[in-house]
């Protein structure tokens, strides 16, 4: 691989970072203090990602003696070569169509896909004063904070740096704890009805085998 350094475009790492803050945006469409926080950090996480992935490659300049030792065929400040899931496993057509940048595609539009579902129905229910029970919602408790981490591991897969792998469990926390002070003030307004559906639903895993027998 001989290509020419993609680096140092940071109006571009701007551009993407910007449309896809924006895309999250129009799923999630954030309102109270809460949502601002936990949309925040998953902005800060893309400002990051893409910094590195067009701006400086911070995660191969710390590991380019190694990378080059161990990989001398690859030119590692090309811009294909930061695709380091294909380039370490030996993927040799381009990385774009790869094995972990298809897993990422997955992931990505399935985690955007529950923020948008969730909020439609989350809207409904706060608008008639109900339980938000269905849709994602029959299926976990916290579909938007589900989508989040999908679309974060989607951006992992595809594009893995040291800042985004260190940010990534910090945010998994936050986010944990997010709905756990959401769930305090739902159990404050619905109480009983909270609880029943609680015992029912899981937080953030669905029971697919649950799942499967209801459907038998």
């Amino acid at each position: 691989m001989t290509d020419t350094s993609s680096y140092g475009l940071w109006l571009f790492a701007l551009l993407n970072a910007a449309i896809f803050i924006m895309f999250a945006f129009s799923f999630f469409k954030p309102q109270t203090p809460r949502d601002w926080r936990s949309f925040g950090a998953f902005s800060a996480f893309l400002v990051a990602l893409f910094s590195e992935m067009y701006g400086f490659p911070l995660t191969i300049y710390l590991l380019s003696g190694w990378l080059q030792t161990t990989y001398p065929g690859v030119d590692w400040f090309s811009h294909d070569a930061g695709h380091l899931p294909e380039m370490l496993f030996g993927w040799q057509a381009n990385p774009h169509f790869g094995p972990f940048h298809m897993i990422s595609f997955v992931l990505i539009g399935l985690g955007f896909w529950m923020i948008s579902a969730a909020w439609r129905v989350l809207y409904q229910a706060q608008r008639s004063g109900t339980l938000a029970t269905s849709g994602p919602y029959a299926k976990v408790r916290h579909p938007q904070y589900v989508g989040f981490v999908l679309v974060l591991t989607g951006f992992l897969f595809q594009w893995p740096t040291l800042l985004t792998l260190a940010m990534y469990p910090v945010l998994i926390w936050m986010y944990v704890r997010l709905a756990r002070a959401e769930e305090r003030e739902t159990r404050a307004t619905f109480g009983a009805t909270f609880d029943t559906y609680a015992a029912r639903v899981p937080a953030f895993f669905p029971h697919f085998a649950q799942s499967r027998g209801a459907t038998q």
